[in-house]
């Protein structure tokens, strides 16, 4: 079960999870996803392990955002309502995640709706070419959005995979935003266990990606524009598993983005917890390890509060069950299957999976490239919050030699 930690010399916070948390709003400026001046204000002087200031300063900043924006669409102003409708959704993701590692979830839902509908109202202002999408998915639908650049001559396309609980915003500012400038189409959706499957349709994650990235691959191939031989696929933080997972066994993608790589998601689980428990596990003692894990929750309430909110995706009830769950993310025995190229961030300071970029890299490298990131540069920690624009520069540019020299041939 992660924990953010902040080696930086400048924080925003003596609280390891609000600094991180603070960092990644911060870096979503660079596409008019988040507003510095604003985030910084409304965060000034939490405490730590202040978790009800930290909820209400957001929950206040997201919906004096959403005031404005309302504001601005109602006087006619799209480019205004459109900003603030999308730095609203941004915030009111936070509050989301704030309201999840509290004892009281009655705020959940409703505020994961108006987060939700602040995206719909960003993409119903917006100036970009934007088309709700339903992906068929076994018996249902994956929601989904098509984004279309002004101008796409060769079909060149991206699918961005989100990661555990980060908001479709934030995945427009990561991904979507840059890949459009780039002249790429872009499709967004929430898989098993993110965003609205899990918060409106209780849906857990699953492990075998490729049955999801499968069927999305197979929608995608078939919009108009897109060229099936130009469709990568891009993964942010346990997006980072989840693409090359699907890679091991769907080899149609012409490349691949990890950011950053991840080999063993329940690394970030098994770090924290005390070596005699887990051997506890590991002898199959359930029933002890329960009991025990139980107990020291008692001593903690941020502890039980973050273990309810990471565990919540994986559909477990128990604390074994859940870690046993988290273990078999894990893409050791299957890497050596891929074969498409990928492209690997390599942060300094990475703090939930550390050495996991180069784990994958090794595993895969006749096929991989991986980028290290820098404190030097501004972009340590997970995922490079600060160093967004350097991220895009480099991976999209690896994407964009590696397309045009597929083109070439």
């Amino acid at each position: 079960m992660s924990r953010a930690s902040s080696s930086h010399a400048h924080k925003f916070s003596e609280d390891a999870d609000y600094d991180f948390e603070i960092r990644t709003v911060l870096g979503l400026s660079s596409e008019g996803a988040s507003d510095i001046g604003e985030v910084l204000a409304a965060t000034a002087g939490i405490k730590k392990g202040d978790h009800k200031a930290w909820l209400e300063a957001w929950r206040t900043l997201a919906q004096r955002t959403l005031d404005t924006a309302d504001a601005s669409a109602s006087a006619g102003r799209r480019v205004s309502a459109a900003e603030a409708y999308l730095r609203a959704s941004v915030y009111f993701g936070v509050a989301v995640n704030a309201i999840s590692a509290t004892d009281d979830l009655t705020a959940l839902v409703p505020t994961f709706a108006t987060q939700q509908a602040a995206w719909d109202s960003f993409v119903d202002h917006s100036a970009t070419d934007i088309e709700r999408v339903a992906i068929p998915y076994e018996s249902s639908t994956l929601p989904g959005y098509f984004l279309r650049p002004r101008a796409n001559a060769n079909g060149r396309t991206i699918i961005a995979v989100n990661g555990s609980d980060g908001s479709t915003a934030a995945l427009w500012a990561v991904c979507a935003s840059p890949a459009l400038k780039r002249g790429y189409n872009v499709l967004l959706f929430d898989g098993p266990g993110q965003q609205s499957q899990l918060f409106e349709h209780n849906v857990p994650f699953r492990p075998d990606w490729e049955n999801v990235l499968t069927p999305v691959f197979d929608f995608v191939a078939g919009v108009d524009g897109v060229n099936e031989d130009r469709i990568a696929v891009y993964g942010i933080s346990q997006g980072g598993y989840w693409v090359p997972r699907a890679l091991a066994f769907e080899h149609r993608f012409a490349a691949a983005i990890a950011d950053p790589g991840v080999v063993d998601v329940s690394t970030s689980w098994t770090a924290h917890i005390p070596k005699s428990l887990m051997k506890l596990l590991d002898e199959k003692e359930e029933a002890k390890f329960d009991n025990q894990m139980r107990m020291g929750m008692k001593f903690s309430s941020e502890t039980a509060n973050t273990w309810r909110f990471r565990a919540r995706p994986y559909g477990m009830s128990g604390y074994a069950e859940t870690v046993e769950a988290v273990r078999t993310y894990n893409l050791e025995a299957h890497a050596a299957k891929i074969t498409t190229p990928i492209f690997v961030t390599d942060p300094e300071d990475e703090q939930f999976w550390p050495g996991q970029s180069e784990r994958l890299a090794e595993l895969t490298s006749s096929v991989s490239t991986l980028s290290h990131f820098t404190a030097a540069e501004g972009a340590s920690g997970h995922c490079q919050p600060l160093a967004r624009d350097l991220t895009a520069q480099r991976m999209f540019d690896w994407l964009d030699e590696h397309f045009d020299s597929l083109e070439a041939r």
